[in-house]
């Protein structure tokens, strides 16, 4: 079937969900009736969606951790520990390496070895091999929404599943989901597969259960330029739309200049929503993600609390709708539930101190916010204008191209050409936009600003400035100086 921007049939869908839900014998399980019965018996303060966009009306920021783990009881055990002792207002459900990847049997592997060893084996739930039973228990057992979070390219049997089990949430789509996850995964492939995601989700939603869908917004979490993640966001959000997709949240990942990350989120609520609106999409609802820092912490926790600190401080001021949060041993490896809920409660107790506090935006914050959504808005219409109006195939043009080029993924089918690095406030520039599509001002415009930095350090504007800025933040600075 050729790539289109066009909503999946029935036929098409249904006859591939008969493939879909015989890959694995939880498939099985999967019953649409059933499925629509336990959602709609869920109390409503269990549907992640609403929550969300009850925070949106009362301007709140909610907090989310990541968290995951093999066994069933212990994933009820963890969550249900991150509710209560971290005042999580929002859950996940981390999912495991395996799953992620469709090995389901090395999954099964990894729960034989957990069960054995009395501990988590997997980074992970592996929620298909566990089942849409499975899933319900962790839904009935927990006070908080849920969300599935993964980091999976073919994701279509976990969708089922999950959302036969109850998820009233879940994370990524057909770029945010390979390129800065996969190497050899092509990206043709990924956007259909997500179609099929997107349109089950379309199907719950004509039934009458709403389901959030969250694309991934950081990437790469590596020196990530706004306007980059920001298209990544929109085009990923468009396209959810057009299969049906009615509760969307927009994510992004904190780069760490105070003005460049307010106005980041801020952008990219008013960008997402114009160009929903735009093309036709005027009834979904739209709510915002802020991820902490995304690269490397200090190994020291008081240190790593700093940086929690300061993303929270930027959730709060930004007005998120939800803030997902690291924890102080992120340098260190997998976090202890005990870890966990303290990032959980230092972000809440700064979001709670400036719920009442408001960032105007003042003139500094509107040029970031003019800067952002002009480069953004360049890259988007690009891949309009190379799919001849088809936004699916436009974005498969626009990588070919370099249009869309996301620093850092492993992708092979990701120019890589793209350079950031920060300017002399520590806000993240383009220092060479190598196929970004954006106009000579706006390269004036990042590359001014950088040569500002290199000024104020004696050096050239260089590659090395890249490498700095990489560790900066782990090293106790933001801008990544020669002599820090």
């Amino acid at each position: 079937m050729e790539l289109q921007n066009k909503k999946l049939s029935n036929d098409v869908f249904f006859a591939e969900q008969k493939e879909i839900l015989n890959q694995w014998p939880t498939g099985a399980a999967v019953n649409f009736e059933e499925a629509i019965k336990f959602h709609q018996e869920l109390p409503e303060h269990k549907n992640f969606g609403k929550k969300l966009l009850k925070a949106k009306a009362e301007g709140k920021t909610l907090v989310q951790p990541r968290a995951g783990v093999a066994l069933v009881k212990d994933h009820i055990d963890l969550l249900t520990y991150l509710q209560d002792q971290g005042e999580a207002d929002l859950l996940p459900t981390t999912i495991d390496s395996y799953t992620r990847q469709n090995r389901y049997k090395e999954a099964e592997v990894g729960i034989q070895e957990s069960v054995r060893e009395c501990k988590s084996m997997l980074n992970g739930l592996p929620v298909v091999n566990h089942g849409v039973d499975a899933c319900r228990d962790i839904i009935t057992s927990l006070n908080t929404p849920v969300q599935i979070r993964h980091g999976t390219p073919d994701a279509r049997l976990l969708t089922e599943i999950s959302y036969a089990g109850g998820f009233t949430s879940y994370e990524g789509g057909g770029i945010s989901y390979n390129i800065p996850y996969a190497k050899n995964v092509q990206l043709e492939k990924t956007i259909r597969d997500w179609q099929y995601c997107d349109r089950l989700t379309g199907i719950y939603e004509e039934a009458g259960v709403s389901i959030n869908r969250e694309p991934y917004g950081p990437l790469t979490g590596t020196l990530v330029p706004p306007c980059v993640s920001h298209s990544v966001a929109i085009i990923e959000s468009l396209l959810a739309a057009e299969q049906g997709v009615k509760n969307i949240t927009v994510g992004y990942g904190q780069c760490g200049n105070l003005i460049q990350d307010v106005a980041a989120i801020r952008s990219l609520a008013s960008l997402t929503e114009e160009y929903l609106y735009k093309y036709g999409y005027t009834d979904v609802e739209v709510t915002t993600v802020l991820h902490q820092w995304m690269g490397g912490f200090p190994q020291d926790e008081a240190k790593a609390f700093s940086v929690i600190s300061w993303g929270s401080t930027i959730a709060a001021l930004s007005k998120a709708t939800k803030v997902i949060v690291k924890t102080p041993h992120e340098a260190m490896g997998v976090p202890t539930k005990e870890a966990n809920a303290e990032g959980l409660r230092c972000t809440k107790q700064i979001i709670n101190m400036l719920g009442d506090q408001e960032l105007s935006n003042g003139s500094e914050v509107l040029e970031e916010m003019m800067i952002i959504s002009a480069e953004t808005r360049c890259i988007v219409d690009k891949c309009f204008e190379l799919g001849n109006g088809d936004l699916a195939v436009g974005v498969v043009r626009a990588f070919q191209a370099g249009v869309i080029d996301i620093p850092f993924a492993p992708s092979k089918f990701n120019a890589g050409k793209m350079l950031p690095a920060r300017d002399n406030n520590g806000a993240i520039r383009i220092l060479n936009p190598a196929g970004l599509p954006l106009t000579k001002a706006l390269k004036d415009f990042n590359r001014a600003k950088i040569e500002e930095r290199a000024k104020a350090e004696k050096r050239e504007a260089s590659f090395q400035m890249v490498i700095d800025d990489v560790y900066a933040i782990s090293k106790g600075r933001l801008v990544g100086r020669p002599w820090k």
